[in-house]
């Protein structure tokens, strides 16, 4: 799955990059505005499903890019250092999807990209580990051709770490995410969970403890 990251800053691109690889997505790094625009309107990249987008770009800024984006029925999430209320609300009046300012977590970034993706008909179908695939429209899990019986919070647990592969949680982020805020409970429940799907998928070696942080997925 295609990212447009359209930032000239190189070293946060690289960043942002680096860890939608890690996810699992293609990152397509662009550092001018006019560059992209040209891309575009020349029938390039209109594939990607998604642009994270820096509002303060050279040649072309962020907000008179959008025209172009919206022609090419891109999503689109602005990345800026400008959190002023006006700012943010000309971005999502032009038709941004959402609006992160710097700086921001990765995990925050991944989130709120799932939420686009999925929210804009354009999320992953499937998700593969191994042998082991989750389909995310039939809610079912798969490995090696067989079904693979988990409860729902298992596989709430587990989309969660596979859409962001590579990237360590802490257990209060995964308390939060998969059980939600409001959830009074231990974060010995993610651990008693992780130990369930390390079984049940032969995944010992794949969800990682990190140490005093929490787990990663690593494919």
């Amino acid at each position: 799955m295609k990212i447009l990251v359209i930032e000239d800053d190189a070293a946060i691109s690289e960043l942002i990059c680096m860890n939608l690889e890690a996810a699992g997505y293609e990152a397509l790094p662009i550092f001018d505005g006019c560059e992209a625009a040209k891309r575009l309107q020349n029938g390039r990249d209109t594939d990607a499903a998604l642009a994270l987008v820096d509002v303060m770009l050279p040649g072309k800024d962020g907000f008179a890019l959008m025209e172009d984006l919206t022609a090419a029925q891109i999503p689109v999430i602005y990345l800026t250092a400008k959190d002023d209320v006006l700012s943010k609300v000309h971005g999502l009046k032009a038709g941004a999807e959402d609006y992160i300012v710097k700086p921001f977590e990765v995990l925050e970034l991944l989130v709120r990209m799932e939420k686009v993706l999925k929210r804009t008909g354009r999320g992953r179908e499937k998700l593969q580990i191994r042998d082991v695939v989750i389909d995310l429209k039939e809610h079912s899990v798969t490995k090696a051709g067989e079904r693979v019986s988990l409860k729902p919070m298992e596989y709430e647990l587990l989309v969660a770490l596979a859409q962001s592969k590579n990237v360590a949680f802490s257990r209060d982020e995964l308390l939060d995410r998969v059980w939600g805020m409001d959830y009074a409970g231990e974060t010995r429940t993610v651990d008693v969970h992780i130990g369930k799907l390390r079984k049940k998928l032969d995944f010992y070696d794949v969800i990682h403890t990190v140490s005093k942080t929490g787990y990663r997925l690593e494919d």
